[in-house]
């Protein structure tokens, strides 16, 4: 038996090894077929378009098949009609120029190009991709290059090498929600879930240019670069975040250094919910509601955030809505742990309904792309697509502004491609470089290690004040434990004291039918309220908070820690 089970082990892992080099073959053949049509789509594409600037380059300039700074305007506006007439790659506009190449000089094409973004986003004639217009990784001088009007610290204590025995710990984990499972802290980093979320204002600088774009396709790229910019800390950050208690709240003022005031409070446990407000005297306002699903899989995490993102842009009434990705955390048994990020965000300007596309890519081992993909489109009201977005999650977004679109070849699943021909693609954000020995501080970013830092006149219920967090921070991770498991259990008790009230209060009024209805736990700084946009129910900053906090009054919060 036990010679027959080798032969058919051998056995089968050559027919394993045949298959696999037949299936990677298949793959290579596949790639290579879809390259080759692609390119013969751009020879088609630019054979047509050669075709239709004959008539009028033989009468004037047949020497020379592409635009040059010496051509007058005239010229132009012919080959822009001569174009409309005749295209049908896209949805033409009544005053929309032909972009012929890509090989145009900048003043060239900052002339034809007046009259199509002053058309499709009703903004100046600008063309932001020139040099005067760089992004916040150029010329622009970007709010991290200020001086901070208080010195934050660059470091914490270094992260302790404790064993943990993972067994004693999973084998009551499976089947169960995330956040019902008493994890140690060994699992997280010295922040919670809140801090977490104001961490996605690193990049807030890109909010601060886009409130001063005049046209609002180039604001959609800035927005869309935010929007990708918050996950570039979680790449190597596959610690978990410590859950924050029911009425928890975490205050983030950086107005005299960067002008924005945020704040987040714990306003539901189960399922567990956060909400978030910040405003800008630079010229916009943000605010989400978050829920986070999360289900262990066995072999890895999945979290999935649920909510919207509302930013809101003052002087021009632009207002976006958007959604995060799913994040995957993997080999949560064996090996070394590593994150990912997969799905589609859509961000829509309520205003001039026009969109950006993104998608970030799943890992694959068999993909020839590069990891952590993220592309995108932004497009108009109409569907006509302006600006092509790519880049990767962790590094940097780049955006090219469109000169004309063909229809392509078909690819693997047989769908057309759309071929873009665009302008050298331009630096929108770029990731800051970590501190030094990052490694041993959990990974933090050079935000990340002042969120935690302790500040005067905070709220008495900000997660700086938590004991467990604290104490990890500071190594004292068998204390830390302790403290988090009586956090907890006080959290329960409250709740089961809630629950309790909740019950005599529904007895009574069956029995007087008082017609008085019970009021459950209801936040201190949110209240909920049904979302115009959306349509859903959520909640949002009521005002008071930054007045408690002048008059250093907090006798209205609950004593959680």
């Amino acid at each position: 038996m036990i010679n027959a089970c080798r032969d058919f082990l051998d056995l089968a892992e050559t027919h394993s090894r045949r298959w696999q080099r037949a299936l990677q073959y298949e793959r290579e053949q596949r790639t290579h077929l879809e390259e080759t049509i692609e390119q013969l789509a751009k020879q088609h594409n630019s054979l047509e378009r050669a075709w239709r600037e004959a008539p009028t380059l033989v009468s004037t300039t047949p020497s020379a098949p592409t635009a040059n700074k010496g051509g007058s305007e005239r010229l132009h506006k012919e080959e822009a009609s001569d174009e409309d007439g005749d295209t049908e790659y896209f949805d033409a506009m009544e005053d929309s120029p032909a972009f012929i190449t890509v090989t145009a000089t900048e003043n060239t094409q900052q002339r034809r190009s007046q009259s199509n973004l002053s058309g499709a986003s009703g903004g100046q004639p600008n063309d932001w991709n020139q040099d005067n217009n760089m992004s916040p990784g150029h010329k622009d001088v970007s709010a991290k290059e200020l001086q901070p009007c208080r010195q934050r610290r660059t470091r914490v204590p270094d992260k302790p090498n404790y064993s943990l025995n993972l067994w004693s710990i999973m084998k009551n984990c499976i089947g169960k929600e995330l956040s019902k499972i008493p994890m140690p802290v060994n699992f997280n980093e010295p922040l919670s879930m809140l801090q977490r979320l104001s961490e996605d204002l690193e990049y807030h600088e890109l909010l601060d240019k886009a409130a001063r774009c005049d046209s609002s396709l180039e604001q959609m790229c800035l927005v869309a670069a935010f929007s990708v910019s918050s996950y570039s800390t979680t790449i190597h950050r596959t610690a978990k975040p410590f859950n924050p208690l029911l009425g928890e709240t975490y205050e983030l003022d950086r107005r005299e250094e960067f002008g924005y005031r945020s704040l987040c409070e714990q306003v539901s446990h189960h399922p567990p919910a956060a909400a978030h407000h910040v405003i800008s005297q630079r010229g916009w306002t943000l605010w989400q509601e978050i829920t986070i699903a999360s289900k262990f899989r066995g072999k890895y995490l999945s979290i999935m955030p649920l909510g919207a993102i509302h930013l809101h842009f003052h002087s021009s009434g632009n207002h976006y809505v958007w959604r995060k990705v799913t994040s995957t955390v993997h080999n949560i048994i064996v090996g070394k742990l590593w994150i990912d990020q997969s799905g589609d965000i859509e961000i829509v300007n309520q205003r001039t309904k026009e969109t950006c596309q993104l998608k970030f890519s799943p890992y694959s081992y068999f993909s020839r792309d590069v990891p952590r993909k993220v592309t995108g489109v932004v497009a108009d009201s109409g569907g006509q697509a302006h600006y092509v977005l790519s880049g990767t999650w962790d590094d940097k977004i780049e955006s090219a502004k469109i000169l004309q679109s063909s229809r392509g070849g078909s690819g693997s699943e047989g769908k057309q491609k759309t071929v873009y021909q665009t302008l050298s693609p331009k630096l929108l954000w770029k990731k800051y470089p970590l501190p030094d020995n990052a490694e041993n501080m959990y990974f933090f970013s050079a935000l990340a290690l002042t969120l935690n830092e302790q500040e005067d006149a905070v709220g008495v219920t900000d997660s700086r004040l938590r004991p467990d967090q604290r104490l990890m921070e500071d190594g004292r991770w068998d204390e830390a434990n302790s403290e988090k498991q009586r956090l907890e259990e006080k959290q329960r008790a409250v709740r089961r004291r809630r629950e309790a009230d909740a019950s005599d209060a529904l007895d009574e009024e069956c029995e007087y039918d008082s017609g008085k209805e019970y009021e459950g736990y209801q936040p201190l700084w949110f209240h909920q309220r049904r979302d115009s946009v959306t349509g859903e129910t959520n909640f949002v900053y009521k005002g008071g908070y930054w007045e408690a906090k002048e008059r250093q009054d907090w006798s209205m919060c609950s004593n959680i820690f």
